[in-house]
């Protein structure tokens, strides 16, 4: 039998090297626009690096569709040693790319090309493994473990801000431009070496282990899931929206935010950003242990609605130039959001039953970040470019979180119930 903490660590590392990746393309986005995408135009550039961003995306929803069904059909634990390895191997695989001085336009094509890939693993990676965590957590520990996946992520991004943190400020920005955005994607193999081997070694979940005992595996889980929990799948989808674009516009899209519009330097940024990947990673697991307390609906519904409502003045307050406004601004988002981020994993397993949960939660999930998530830096940069309204990308985030917390309202508590 393994160790919680091993159980825990497995259901983690794919999704610190998943995030840590997409967070450093973020980060690192003028500099890949300027690399691969040259116009001389600083913010046609950053569009069109924010595109390739969008692109990965793409693959998302197919990715939750094979790696759904690899996890119905044949348990969590195969789907999840396979989509490390791919998410590995294209990571380490940017980091190798030639730019477009030196080969032109396949620059570019072999960039999209990686993304795609890492779209795809990506589209079964982090649902996968928090249905490995909750599948194996104690009833009244179902909300913690949870949280610990979407902790990966925040560990992921808490990684790549710091190191973009770290190597803007230590290297020269000729370095920085000819080798150095080069290292931040090479860590990636490490990463995804130990996780494959941890991943190896893993118990499958009691629920799974359950299902092929009593031989109650759905013969097609997709089709089961399209026929028989439409609404549940409509509830992952709402309620994902927000978190699709809120991870995406206040934790990786304003970095790019107070570089390239504030006018801040691209350490600064970075430093601001990784502070608040401290708070919102603190506040995680806090936030999962209270929900198995009082239930997961007051958490969803609490940190939609003061999104809704402290958005736009908060993008006006971190856009006012001051460093120390733009770091508050930036803090208050974490904490309004981390309850939300916390508990979304843990409700979206509990309301879908075991034979179709991989397959419904994956496709919930992950079709709202292809529509929304990817998009939500071009749809941020584009606002700026058209209204000239430094705020104007909260008016996205404010659509996000107003459907999600309309969800949330007809949403049924489901911290008391049994997994099905």
């Amino acid at each position: 039998m393994q160790t919680h903490k091993k159980t825990l660590f497995a259901g983690m590392v794919g999704n610190i090297l998943e995030w840590y990746d997409f967070v450093v393309y973020g980060f690192l986005a003028s500099i890949i626009g300027r690399l691969f995408f040259p116009s001389g135009d600083e913010t046609i550039e950053l569009l069109k690096s924010f595109a390739v961003f969008a692109v990965g995306f793409v693959m998302r929803p197919i990715g939750a569709i094979v790696f759904g069904w690899i996890g119905d059909k044949f348990g969590r634990k195969r789907a999840l040693t396979i989509s490390i390895v791919l998410m590995a191997i294209s990571t380490t695989a940017i980091g190798l790319l030639p730019t477009y001085e030196t080969v032109g336009i396949l620059a570019p094509t072999l960039l999209v090309l990686l993304k795609l890939i890492q779209g795809l693993s990506v589209g079964g990676e982090y649902t996968t493994s928090v249905s490995f965590l909750v599948e194996h957590a104690p009833k009244d520990k179902r909300g913690l473990y949870g949280s610990v996946g979407i902790l990966g992520a925040v560990v992921g991004i808490l990684l790549g801000s710091a190191s973009g943190a770290f190597i803007t400020k230590v290297l020269s920005e000729d370095d920085l431009y000819s080798w150095g955005w080069r290292v931040l994607f090479f860590s990636g193999i490490i990463l995804g070496l130990v996780g494959y081997y941890v991943r190896k070694n893993i118990d499958e979940t009691p629920k799974f282990l359950e299902l092929e005992y009593e031989e109650l595996k759905s013969s097609s889980p997709l089709k089961e899931l399209l026929e028989k929990y439409p609404k549940k799948l409509s509830q992952a989808f709402a309620l994902s929206t927000f978190q699709a674009v809120g991870f995406y516009t206040i934790f990786v899209y304003i970095a790019s935010h107070l570089s390239v519009f504030v006018k801040f330097p691209k350490s600064v940024a970075l430093t601001i950003n990784t502070t608040s990947m401290v708070i919102l990673a603190l506040l995680i697991p806090v936030m999962g242990w209270l929900s198995d307390k009082v239930g997961r609906k007051p958490i969803i519904l609490l940190s939609t609605f003061l999104t809704t409502i402290l958005a736009y003045p908060l993008f006006k307050f971190i856009s006012s130039g001051s460093f120390e406004n733009a770091l508050i601004g930036q803090v208050i988002f974490a904490i309004i959001t981390a309850g939300f981020m916390a508990v979304l994993p843990t409700t979206l397993v509990e309301i879908f039953p075991t034979k179709v949960r991989n397959s419904g939660y994956s496709i919930g999930y992950n079709l709202p970040f292809a529509i929304f998530g990817g998009t939500s830096p071009l749809i941020a940069t584009k606002l700026i470019q058209t209204t000239g309204n430094l705020a104007s990308p909260a008016l996205y985030l404010i659509f996000a979180s107003l459907t999600a917390f309309i969800a949330g309202i007809i949403l049924k508590e489901t911290s008391k119930l049994d997994l099905n």
